[in-house]
């Protein structure tokens, strides 16, 4: 499930969103800017974009079913893949097209004080939603460099809220430089230049999180840390020979399901093999709180000894 700092994530970029909104909307209006107008849908989209992983963390709630026995973690990178392809073909789509019909229609240069009035606040308003995403994603980040730390993270949430707010700023930027230039050299093309360069961001910013939505979705593994964790600890267990397999699910951002295939040491009885099992799900729960479900295969030497001279004495047959 997501955490109450993804909550706060969201909060903070819906609420600075929808009052740009408003802004960019007015003052494209009284200046006629195609920018300004590309950057007004950019951030109705993106407050629609925050509706919807709000809407994705209340989904991935719902307990588990018969239909569902793993519950509904995975609803959340659902929504985030959708908000992907909302970026892409609203945001990124309009802003291009947007762009494209300034070129073919020009409209006469306005008074762009407005303009930079509201990209001022704007800029103000995006970097505050971004510091809290930044501050929120941070922590996890580890020793990794920040895009290994995005492609490893497991919370979607706080990600998303930063590329958006990363792609926002920059394409503030990108609106404040083409007006600028537009009345500098009393060129009305820029306006629309800029429109388009802001479609092109949110496209190559969508095409980034529906990548590594699409990862989550698939069923996407655990982080190597945490596999290599849950082989150490397992070697712990006395009766434990050796770790086969570690196979596990990231099913939200704090639930992983995990299947063990172990080999226990020779001679142990079945209530032997039991205990060391429960001794090492409880381990394993305690060291790793998000493991959430836990399935462990059972193998002794003997067993697969026997295996083994079964597959030879086919393989003998075969050649025969």
């Amino acid at each position: 499930m997501a955490s109450d700092s993804s909550k706060k994530t969201i909060f903070a970029a819906m609420a600075a969103n929808l009052a740009i909104a408003i802004s960019k909307f007015i003052a494209a209006a009284i200046t006629g800017s195609s920018a300004m107008i590309s950057e007004g849908i950019h951030s109705v989209v993106d407050t629609g974009d925050q509706l919807l992983l709000l809407l994705g963390i209340r989904m991935s709630q719902k307990p588990a079913d018969d239909r569902h026995p793993f519950g509904y973690g995975q609803e959340l990178y659902f929504w985030t893949l959708i908000v992907a392809i909302l970026i892409f073909a609203i945001g990124g789509g309009m802003s291009i097209y947007e762009g494209i019909t300034h070129l073919i229609h020009p409209s006469p240069l306005e008074d762009p004080m407005w303009n930079y009035i509201v990209l001022g606040i704007a800029i103000l308003c995006e970097g505050y939603s971004w510091t809290v995403a930044l501050k929120e994603f941070l922590p996890t980040k580890g020793k990794q460099n920040f895009w290994q730390a995005i492609k490893d993270s497991k919370d979607p949430i706080v990600f998303t809220v930063l590329f958006e707010d990363s792609a926002a700023i920059l394409g503030l930027f990108v609106a404040l430089i083409g007006i600028f230039l537009g009345h500098l050299f009393n060129n009305v093309y820029f306006d629309g230049i800029a429109s388009i360069i802001i479609g092109i961001i949110l496209a190559i910013v969508a095409v980034l999180l529906a990548r590594e939505s699409k990862g989550l979705l698939v069923g996407e593994s655990a982080s190597s840390e945490t596999i290599a964790d849950i082989r150490s600890v397992s070697k712990t267990e006395p009766g434990v020979q050796e770790v086969i397999r570690v196979l596990t699910m990231q099913l939200a951002p704090q639930e992983v399901l995990l299947n063990l295939e172990i080999r226990f040491t020779k001679n142990l009885t079945g209530e032997e093999i039991a205990l060391t099992v429960e001794r090492l799900e409880a381990k394993l729960s305690l060291k790793h709180p998000e493991i959430k479900q836990i399935f462990i295969e059972a193998k002794s030497l003997a067993a697969t000894r026997k295996s083994s001279e079964i597959s030879q004495k086919i393989n003998v047959n075969r050649e025969n």
